[in-house]
């Protein structure tokens, strides 16, 4: 390649074959919702935040583990400016720091997804069997398994079907799951303020929002739990290369999907905190026995007993079972374009890198990353119902490390243009720098919460079994990276996928020849 680069010209990258111009800043904007799983992340975490000892300041934990979220969207969204390649993360890290901090990248996203899809797989199994009165058969492990396993290939198919169908199928999905959470808090909040929902319901106060008042030690459980609702909304991202406007709609999608996120779980957890109160008995928040799905445990109190009661009951079953397919579907779209970038540089064998001539999804790439998933959620399943729970709460080390590597590369690719205004330092190398270390020393949090014997199910030789899966879990691609060096030695030469800058008046990525 010449030295001679024009300033804003990005090094040429082969066309990866997907439909350029399929989804507009909306659909994006679904997707990323979507793969959050909304419902089912503030049902299974709430109860969680106020058992750490808020409160009525679950709100505010919520509200506050928003803020470094936002900075990172703001790195995702100046990186997808500079340089909108579907692989994202591993893309945007090779740049950054070298091909080998790129390739590890990609495999911590990877994991990250992989131990999502088996807790999604095993929700919307058991959810199946809720929907349909089977409450006895929802305890059977098999049977959920297979219940699982089966919307888990249903769901890959439908992603190879095409980027369209697979967004329409978003909008129905997301769109269920919205209508009824909303239903759900406008129903209580109205309940509370006719006095019509029990003696241990509380008004609103703004002073649930604000976070003083609670020891050290609770804020940070309560920010570890609550800061992980947000991962997702990145899916957007994935999409960019098959978006009308790959610069610039991904990234405001991503953007508005962490505002629109927060809304709607300030609404839910306000509207549940003053519905149940936060009490230890009976229908209250603090009762370990509705700990792990709250919104199951409150749907009978807030809808009633009466026939339209059972149907809305009905639909919040329904609500929670749309936000497990609809995570799983975006959870699987990034993935396998994640796949398809590493191939398309030559990260990975180039077989990853095939593209359906008629519906341009990536097909190996999909199937790949779908028949893997299966075959970990059985293994995590068959193991035992501890295993696979921990495994998921695992999944907070590979966020923390996805989301400061990114937002680090951020800062160092337009490292040449934060000082050209004061918008890119502060969008481009202040927030994103704040949300990097913030992420950061999450991850050593993490470590050290998970690694106790009592913070999970399980223990291994006296360590906590969440911090070991998720160690053993990234580590892991050590070993795998180097077994695949031999086959793409250009790409860790740096000759693929060679590091970048964004010079200052620049607006695209250019290979940096001072390093």
């Amino acid at each position: 390649m010449s030295e001679a680069v024009a300033l804003g010209a990005a090094p040429a990258v082969p066309a990866k074959g997907l439909r350029g111009g399929a989804l507009g800043m909306v659909s994006s904007m679904v997707i990323g919702m979507s793969s959050t799983a909304p419902a089912y992340s503030i049902a299974a975490t709430l109860g969680l935040i106020v058992l750490a000892g808020t409160g009525f300041k679950a709100a505010a934990f919520v509200l506050l583990s928003f803020v470094p979220v936002l900075f990172v969207a703001f790195a995702f969204r100046e990186l997808n400016t500079a340089e909108p390649d579907c692989g994202t993360n591993f893309t945007w890290a090779a740049r950054a720091f070298g091909p080998h901090a790129g390739w590890f990248t990609g495999w911590v996203v990877t994991v990250a997804q992989l131990l999502v899809m088996s807790s999604q797989s095993a929700l919307t199994g058991r959810y199946t069997l809720l929907l349909f009165g089977a409450s006895d058969a929802a305890d059977s492990r098999w049977l959920t398994t297979a219940i699982g396993a089966g919307w888990l290939l249903a769901l890959c198919w439908l992603c190879h079907r095409g980027i369209e169908v697979s967004a329409r199928t978003q909008w129905i999905l997301l769109g269920v799951e919205l209508a009824v959470l909303v239903l759900f808090s406008v129903v209580a909040l109205v309940r509370v303020f006719e006095g019509t929902a029990g003696p241990q319901a509380s008004p609103p106060h703004l002073d649930w929002l604000w976070p003083g008042g609670v020891s050290a030690g609770t804020a940070v459980s309560a920010v570890l739990l609550a800061v992980f609702i947000y991962w997702g909304w990145e899916s957007s991202l994935s999409v960019n290369e098959e978006s009308a406007d790959p610069r610039h709609a991904p990234g405001r999608a991503a953007v508005l999907s962490t505002v629109l996120l927060v809304l709607n779980y300030l609404l839910v957890t306000v509207a549940a905190l003053a519905f149940a109160g936060v009490g230890a008995d009976g229908i209250g928040l603090a009762n370990e026995a509705n700990s792990e799905d709250v919104l199951a445990g409150l749907g009978g109190a807030v809808f009633g007993d009466g026939a339209t009661g059972k149907v809305l009951g009905v639909l919040l079953i329904v609500s929670v079972l749309t936000s497990g397919a609809a995570t799983s579907q975006a959870t699987i779209m990034p993935a396998a374009r994640t796949t398809l970038s590493m191939a398309s540089h030559g990260a990975l064998p180039r077989v990853f890198g095939r593209v359906h001539p008629r519906f341009r999804t990536p097909t190996v790439a999909t199937w790949a990353f779908g028949l893997v998933s299966l075959a970990v959620y059985v293994l995590l399943a068959l193991i035992s119902d501890n295993v696979l729970a921990d495994s998921v709460d695992a999944v907070g080390l590979t966020i923390a490390i996805e989301y400061t590597m990114t937002a680090l590369a951020c800062v160092w690719v337009f490292r040449r243009t934060l000082f050209a205004s004061v918008r890119n330092f502060v969008l481009r190398g202040l927030l994103p720098f704040t949300g990097g270390v913030f992420f950061l020393a999450v991850l050593g949090f993490a470590l050290v919460e998970y690694a106790r014997p009592d913070a999970g199910e399980t223990t291994v030789f006296g360590i906590g079994g969440v911090a070991v899966i998720g160690v053993v879990s990234i580590v892991l691609g050590v070993p795998l990276m180097f077994a695949v060096h031999r086959a793409c030695r250009d790409f860790f030469a740096g000759r693929r996928l060679p590091r970048g800058v964004v010079l200052r008046g620049g607006d695209r990525i250019t290979p940096d020849r001072v390093g």
